[in-house]
C-alpha cells in the first residue's frame, strides 16, 4: 500500500497549512502511479493559489475536504506501478504536479514524446496543464537541466507568450513597455524576448529599492526605476504595462500618470498577493488579466500542432543559459524543506535572483 502525503493550504488564507496522508486508491486497468522526485516552488506557485478559485487551479489534485487545497507545481516524477499497457516502471516525466510525494494518472493521448493525463475531473481543465513530456524520448535531453526547466520553463513559456501577444498586436500602439516587479523571473524572460525583437520598444522596468541594482546588472532595461520613482516616466509617450505584481498603489499611479497614453495593461502575476485591491485611478476598460494557456490555444490554431512548442522551447533554452549568471537555485528534501520552501517563497523573503527545487 502506498501512502500519499500532501501539503496542503487552506484556500481563504493561503498561510495556513498542513500535512495530510491517505493511502493511495488500487490502480485501476489504464491506469499508473507516479513518485514525485523534485519540483520547484516560486511566486508564480502563489498566484496559483490567489486565483485559484478564479482560474481553476484548484481543481487539477482536489481533496476532499472542500476548504483547503493542493497548490500545483513543476517539476519530475518516476512511473513506479503501471497498469497501462504503453507505460512501464521507470519512465521519467516532467510536467504539473501535486505538493505531494505520488499521483495516480490515466494517461491518454499517449505519444512518443507526451501523454495526458486522461483522468475525468481534469477534462474540461486547459491542455497545457493536462499534458507532461516523456523526457526519456525527447531529441537531445539534458538532465543537466533539469533544475532550470523546473524553475524557468513555466515562467519563460508565460514571457514568451507575453511577447508574442504584444508583438501580435502591434505593442498596442505603444512607444514603450513598463514592467512592474522587474526583478520577477517571469519580468526579466520577458525582457529577454522584447529585447531580442528587431525593433523593441523603450523598456522600462520598475522594482523596490532593495533590488535596484540587481536589475540594474541584467542591462536588460533601458531604464530602472523604484517605485517611488515612478512619475519620472514620460508621460508623453504612448505605454503598455505588462504587470507582475498586482500592487493596486502601483498601477493606480501609473495609471493615473500616463492617463490616456496608458493604451493597455497586462495583469499578469499577484507578487504582492495581499495588495492586490485595484484603487480608484486604475482604468479597467483597458486592463486585462493575462492567460497563459489561452493564448497557447490560439497559437495552436494559428500555427498548427506543436510549433508553439517548438518556438518556446527554443527561446526558453536560450533564455535559460543567459540566467545561469544570475540564478541561484537553493535545493532540499523532505517535508521540511517543502514547507521551508513555500513560506519563504510566500513571505517574499527568497531572494530575486534565488528560486527553490525541493522534494519530498
Amino acid at each position: 500500500m502506498t501512502t500519499i502525503s500532501e501539503f496542503q493550504v487552506r484556500k481563504g488564507n493561503l498561510g495556513e497549512t498542513r500535512f495530510q496522508k491517505r493511502t493511495a486508491p488500487p490502480l485501476q486497468d489504464g491506469d499508473v502511479l507516479a513518485k514525485v522526485d523534485r519540483f520547484a516552488f516560486t511566486a508564480n506557485n502563489i498566484t496559483y493559489g490567489v486565483v485559484g478559485e478564479r482560474i481553476g487551479y484548484w481543481k487539477f489534485f482536489p481533496v476532499e475536504d472542500e476548504g483547503w487545497g493542493v497548490i500545483p507545481v513543476w517539476g519530475f516524477a518516476d512511473i513506479v506501478e503501471s497498469r497501462h499497457p504503453d507505460i512501464q516502471p521507470g519512465e521519467r516525466l516532467y510536467g504539473y504536479w501535486p505538493m505531494a510525494n505520488h499521483l495516480v494518472m490515466t494517461p491518454g493521448k499517449i505519444k512518443e514524446e507526451r501523454l495526458a493525463d486522461a483522468a475525468p475531473h481534469r477534462a474540461s481543465l486547459p491542455p497545457v496543464y493536462n499534458n507532461y513530456q516523456r523526457v526519456n524520448n525527447e531529441p537531445g535531453y539534458d538532465g543537466k537541466m533539469d533544475d532550470d526547466r523546473m524553475v524557468l520553463f513555466p515562467l519563460y513559456a508565460t514571457s514568451f507568450c507575453l511577447y508574442d501577444f504584444l508583438k501580435d498586436n502591434d505593442w498596442f500602439g505603444a512607444a514603450q513597455v513598463i514592467i512592474p516587479s522587474a526583478s520577477s523571473k517571469t519580468a526579466i524572460g520577458t525582457a529577454y524576448a522584447i529585447k531580442a525583437d528587431e525593433a523593441p520598444p523603450l523598456l522600462i522596468g520598475l522594482t523596490s529599492p532593495r533590488n535596484r541594482q540587481a536589475v540594474e546588472a541584467l542591462a536588460l532595461y533601458d531604464s530602472v526605476l523604484t517605485y517611488d520613482e515612478l512619475e519620472q516616466v514620460d508621460a508623453g509617450r504612448a505605454a503598455v504595462i505588462i504587470d507582475m505584481s498586482g500592487n493596486g498603489d502601483v498601477l493606480g499611479r501609473l495609471h493615473k500618470h500616463l492617463g490616456d497614453n496608458m493604451t493597455y495593461t497586462s495583469n499578469v502575476g499577484l507578487t504582492h498577493f495581499d495588495a492586490n485591491e485595484m484603487g480608484p485611478d486604475f482604468i479597467r476598460e483597458r486592463s486585462a488579466m493575462f492567460f497563459a494557456p489561452g493564448h497557447i490555444q490560439k497559437r495552436t490554431q494559428d500555427w498548427g500542432p506543436g510549433e508553439f512548442e517548438k518556438r518556446a522551447s527554443a527561446f526558453w533554452r536560450e533564455a535559460a543559459l543567459k540566467s545561469r549568471d544570475w540564478l541561484k537555485v537553493k535545493k532540499e528534501n523532505g517535508p521540511e524543506a517543502v514547507e521551508r520552501a513555500y513560506r519563504d517563497v510566500l513571505d517574499a523573503k527568497t531572494r530575486a535572483d534565488s528560486a527553490w527545487v525541493v522534494g519530498f
